[in-house]
């Protein structure tokens, strides 16, 4: 009689091991990055949507919120503003996909206010998906 002893030996298993990791080693960064693109594309739409519901704030009102009353004023009226016909979003402004609050100021460093995310690190400046995010490419940061 011949016996068979089935299974696997460690070597072959060590062997399918390392191929696996090898595959992941290969697709997970494909797939990261892929998830950082997607997150400052949203934060582009946020940024947008907010814009047009600041631009209707100003057609009711002829001026954006101001620093102090910020992203709020789209959802609740403002003590001080009588020609307000909000609400000009349906629900709070959104942070962004990082969690945080978009900074608002009004006026802005280039225009009559100023939008931003700083992406993915949450500070100024940055390359790639740690960039600033915002109606301007290039945002002045000198206070």
């Amino acid at each position: 009689m011949q016996s068979s002893n089935e299974g696997f030996t460690l070597l072959e298993l060590l062997v399918v091991i390392v191929i696996i990791g090898l595959l992941a080693g290969y697709v997970a960064p494909r797939y990261f990055s892929q998830v950082g693109k997607s997150e400052v594309q949203v934060a582009r739409a946020q940024i947008d949507a907010l814009e047009k519901a600041l631009d209707q704030y100003r057609l009711d009102t002829s001026h954006y919120p101001s620093t102090e009353q910020g992203l709020d004023a789209l959802t609740t009226k403002p003590a001080t503003e009588v020609r307000w016909q909000g609400p000009y979003l349906k629900k709070a402004a959104p942070a962004d996909p990082w969690g945080r609050p978009y900074l608002y100021r009004a006026p802005g460093a280039k225009g009559e206010f100023e939008l931003v995310s700083y992406g993915r690190d949450g500070k100024p400046g940055g390359t790639g998906e740690d960039a600033d995010i915002g109606l301007n490419t290039q945002l002045s940061y000198n206070r």
